[in-house]
């Protein structure tokens, strides 16, 4: 009779033994899901690799959970640029400072080959975007092409410092979705504001 009970308490550990087991195994299933939950449009399928200012190396996922404002420019140019990024500074200008912490505002080189780690920590320093929510992006040639292409930029070399190319704001979601992108240069930027506050108060 005892050796009938110690079986039955034996075979009962294993079963409860079994089923934490097995709800461990779906509760780290559901974590991989919620992790890899990301759209067929989603720029977090891209697996190119970036350096940032800081000399590190990052995957554009790695920005997963952020809204992102995403302009592409390059550091020697005398036109455009420079009032892009005074458009990017106006609107982080515009947003909520408590909510600063919600938002990556992402600088891309087109012209990765003068564009270092280095000289975009200068140029970051310069124009007093240097602070946690300013991150700027060297790629190799192809990725920064790819990366053109998906939002839509256009570029071309027309000397060994310069470039002609798209004057483009970008919006992306945490879930690295395009929606909405700004065109031209010293634009009303009211829609993009109002874009952007809709994503960060969700």
């Amino acid at each position: 009779m005892k050796m009938s009970k110690k079986i039955t308490i034996i075979i009962l550990l294993i079963i409860t033994s079994f089923t934490i087991s097995c709800k461990k195994d779906e509760q780290n299933k559901e974590t991989l899901v919620i992790e890899n939950n990301i759209s067929d449009e989603s720029i977090f399928n891209l697996t190119s690799k970036w350096k940032t200012e800081e000399n590190e190396t990052i995957e554009l996922k790695d920005l997963k959970g952020k809204t992102l404002v995403m302009v592409m420019i390059y550091t020697t140019c005398k036109a455009a640029c420079p009032r892009l990024v005074a458009d990017m500074r106006n609107i982080e200008s515009k947003l909520p400072k408590n909510k600063l912490s919600e938002l990556q505002f992402i600088l891309v080189s087109i012209d990765p080959k003068n564009d270092t780690p280095t000289r975009l920590k200068s140029f970051a320093k310069e124009n007093l975007m240097d602070d946690e929510h300013w991150t700027f992006l060297q790629g190799t040639e192809s990725d920064v092409r790819e990366f053109a292409n998906v939002l839509a930029v256009k570029y071309k070399q027309i000397s060994p410092l310069d470039f002609s190319h798209s004057n483009i704001i970008s919006v992306f979601n945490s879930g690295g979705e395009l929606v909405h992108q700004q065109e031209g240069l010293g634009v009303d930027n009211k829609e993009t504001i109002e874009t952007i506050k809709k994503l960060i108060s969700k």
